[in-house]
């Protein structure tokens, strides 16, 4: 064990974490998949994919609200973000329709990220079926399936991801996952890419040139995780439930907010009545409060909430929220 922990070890993932992967897969229908890559983290395994397959002129497109660092990332890797407008009245989804609009000849990769980080937004099987048919008249589009809070739901709908509902599309897709979100282990750093053989080699080509490998240690605490008992998950998606119910009875009642009941992830992501999502930002940490605008996400207007905390906490600083929202309200009001 210390001669593994202490060498180097296989660029693509040790193989006793390449199975568990596997494993886990095999656990979720729909996930199952040849290849697996690992990475420093799950967003390692894009920026790798990504820069092992774009070309000057690519195009990726990238529903908004979106993770803070798409935009950047890609263009590091040379190609274009087509950023798609998906407003809190899609349910902050990629509609088909939209998807359709936005996909040219250059289009190289369509991002999906589900639940969504910041929206929390999920997919249905018939809205996952709708965007699959658009993307069958685009066969040379590969898709980055973000899947890292697939374990965090609210609903009681089976977990569908595009792999299982369109099956037939499964070597278009790269499935990215890892432990910082269902096992709470952002800091171990390791994640992974699922996905065809070509695209997982030329992914590891990358990582051979860059940090050669995910830390031993980091990866074996990876397999005692998905290979440990998955009774916690349930036990944790029930934790974040009550808190995210337990926020959002206090951020309604604000009538400066508009605040949607997210499906999954552990964010709100409320609407403010000004659109000032800047200024509102800049107002919290004065009260000992801290949020990101939704403009940092491709939404401006909105903030985004982390429930990620103990519920004492989360009340508290929801509390201060709605508290200084009602005053910046009394202020626009008196301006006006």
């Amino acid at each position: 064990m210390a001669r593994r922990v202490l060498g180097y070890s296989p660029v693509g993932g040790l193989p006793e974490l390449r199975r568990a992967v596997r494993h886990a897969a095999d656990r979720d229908p729909g996930l199952e998949c040849a290849q697996v890559a690992v990475g420093c983290g799950a967003k390692q395994v894009i920026f790798n994919a990504f820069l092992a397959t774009l070309l000057p002129g690519n195009e990726v497109i990238v529903p908004a609200p979106y993770r803070a660092s798409w935009s950047a990332m890609i263009r590091m890797c040379g190609g274009l973000p087509v950023v798609v407008d998906c407003p809190a009245e899609s349910g902050f989804r990629l509609t088909p329709e939209a998807l359709r609009e936005a996909t040219t000849g250059r289009t190289r990769w369509v991002v999906l990220n589900a639940p969504g980080n910041p929206s929390g937004a999920t997919f249905s099987h018939d809205e996952l079926a709708a965007v699959a048919e658009v993307l069958r008249r685009h066969p040379t589009v590969t898709v980055l399936s973000d899947e890292i809070y697939a374990h965090i739901r609210y609903d009681d709908r089976e977990y569908a991801g595009l792999a299982q509902v369109a099956p037939d599309l499964r070597e278009r897709i790269l499935l990215v996952d890892g432990v910082s979100k269902t096992y709470a282990m952002t800091g171990w750093r390791v994640g992974w890419g699922l996905g065809p053989p070509g695209l997982v080699r030329a992914i590891t080509a990358v990582q051979t040139q860059n940090c050669t490998q995910t830390a031993a240690v980091s990866q074996l605490a990876a397999v005692a995780a998905l290979e440990g008992p998955q009774g916690i998950l349930a036990e944790r998606r029930a934790v974040y439930h009550r808190r995210r119910d337990a926020a959002l009875a206090i951020l309604r009642r604000s009538p400066h907010l508009d605040t949607m009941a997210l499906d999954g992830a552990f964010y709100l992501f409320p609407r403010h009545a000004t659109g000032d999502d800047l200024a509102v930002a800049d107002a919290l940490p004065e009260a000992g409060c801290a949020t990101v605008p939704g403009s940092a996400f491709g939404a401006p207007g909105h903030l985004r909430l982390s429930f990620a905390t103990d519920i004492t906490t989360l009340e508290a600083g929801c509390r201060t929220v709605v508290d200084v929202l009602d005053g910046l309200g009394v202020l626009d009001e008196v301006a006006s």
